[in-house]
């Protein structure tokens, strides 16, 4: 997510160096600062009258700014623009100039000199909070839903089933629509999402266990971004690190994912920790993966009963997605969908690993042919589970159940074909919001 801050700072040499760390932010888009009160109010003014969604997302307010004092500017700000999270730069971190900030308004304070640390997180805070403001309010629809963005999360049935596959074909996808996606590798002993990708980087998930405010910053370093687009956060490289990345620390992660990605697809794995378990309970949508054998559909049952006993999710609340089906197999996913009482998606993927055996033993699936039909069942079914498209897409009502599934497919399906383009941001005044 794009973070828009305009600070409003007297002091020259103040506003250079606020103005110097804030172009430090990831994901910030900084305005020049503004010198005193009256011209802040006017600029707001003036964003306001074109649209509220023009508003920027954040605002520092100097202690020393003027006319107005401080706390009555943050008063004021919060009256008139109550879509707009206001935080105060002040030299007295003292719990009763906290408590009039917060009684004025304030969403955060920071103390001085500043530090990139708590800058990071208090402006990462107020923006999220500025985002569920204009969403309650019913403003900027291309906005992720939920708290932040989706997240999805894929589980194998068993080992072998394809969940791995499944998960990084679906962060493709969501890429090629031109969603900004993070996928995330919390098979935690054995993941292979980098293996799968080509990658080799020295920073996992398990770094970021025990990190109770994990800045943009933090997780930055965390994170490996892949010439594919893709914003990878992988496995440990040695497996007994897992232990490290509890639910607790899952659930920091996931939180931290969501408020910088517009879509963060979490691969899970077959094995039921305390990790992927709060990803399972978080998620927006959960699929579980299953190859029409009785094997693989005894373990599927087998992990939505394990769910719903640990009440991490409800079996008609997980997404059932069929691999490796072919019209002679005789579990077909209508009855696979009566046995664990799941929710079938309605495009299964077809067996065909011939099209995949070169680039799975290539380590290089991002190269798959546009032509294969797995990976075009397998975009289809991210089209169908609304992982392509912006909010207001997902919400508004299709015409015909199919017709839903074609709109939802066609950005990122066409791509398959050759056609289609992702676009481009536009400036800060006129642009849509990143996820």
């Amino acid at each position: 997510m794009t973070t828009r801050i305009l600070p409003a700072v007297g002091d020259p040499e103040s506003a250079r160096v606020i103005a110097t760390l804030l172009s430090q932010l990831p994901g910030a888009e900084p305005a020049a600062p503004v010198p005193d009160s009256t011209f802040l109010l006017d600029t707001l003014a003036r964003l306001a009258s074109e649209s509220i969604d023009e508003l920027p997302e954040v605002v520092l307010v100097h202690e020393r700014i003027g006319p107005l004092p401080a706390l009555d500017l943050i008063r004021e700000v919060a009256l008139r623009f109550p879509a707009v999270g206001v935080v105060l730069l002040t030299s007295d971190a003292s719990p009763a100039l906290f408590s009039a900030a917060m009684d004025s308004g304030a969403r955060g304070l920071i103390g001085l000199p500043l530090a990139y640390e708590e800058l990071a997180a208090r402006v990462q805070a107020a923006a999220q909070w500025s985002v569920g403001v204009r969403r309650h309010l019913g403003r900027g629809p291309e906005l992720p839903s939920g708290p932040g963005g989706r997240v999805v999360t894929v589980t194998g049935a068993k080992g072998g089933v394809g969940a791995t596959f499944t998960a990084v074909q679906f962060a493709l996808a969501a890429v090629a629509a031109g969603r900004r996606t993070a996928l995330v590798d919390l098979d935690l002993q054995a993941g292979d999402v980098g293996s799968y990708l080509d990658v080799q980087f020295r920073r996992s998930i398990a770094d970021l266990a025990g990190i109770q405010d994990i800045s943009p910053r933090v997780l930055q370093d965390a994170v490996y971004d892949d010439r594919t687009g893709l914003a990878l956060l992988l496995a440990p490289a040695d497996g007994e690190r897992g232990e490290e990345v509890d639910d607790r620390a899952a659930r920091h992660v996931i939180a931290a994912l969501r408020a910088r990605y517009e879509l963060v697809v979490i691969d899970c794995g077959t094995q039921v920790t305390g990790a992927n378990a709060a990803a399972v309970e978080l998620a927006d949508v959960a699929v579980l993966v299953t190859t029409p054998d009785v094997v693989a559909v005894r373990a599927a049952k087998r992990m939505v009963r394990m769910w719903e006993r640990l009440q991490v999710r409800k079996a008609e609340e997980t997404t059932m997605v069929v691999n490796r089906w072919s019209k002679q197999t005789e579990i077909q996913p209508a009855l696979i969908e009566k046995i664990t009482k799941t929710r079938s998606v309605r495009t299964p993927v077809p067996a065909a690993f011939k099209e995949l055996q070169a680039v799975v033993d290539a380590g290089r699936v991002q190269d798959l042919d546009n032509r294969s039909t797995v990976k075009q069942a397998l975009w289809t079914v991210a089209g169908e589970l609304g992982l392509l498209t912006a909010p207001e897409a997902q919400d508004a009502p299709a015409a015909e159940p199919g017709a839903a599934l074609a709109v939802r497919g066609s950005g990122a399906v066409a791509r398959l074909r050759g056609k289609g383009d992702r676009g481009a941001l536009g400036p800060w005044s006129r642009r849509g919001r990143e996820g």
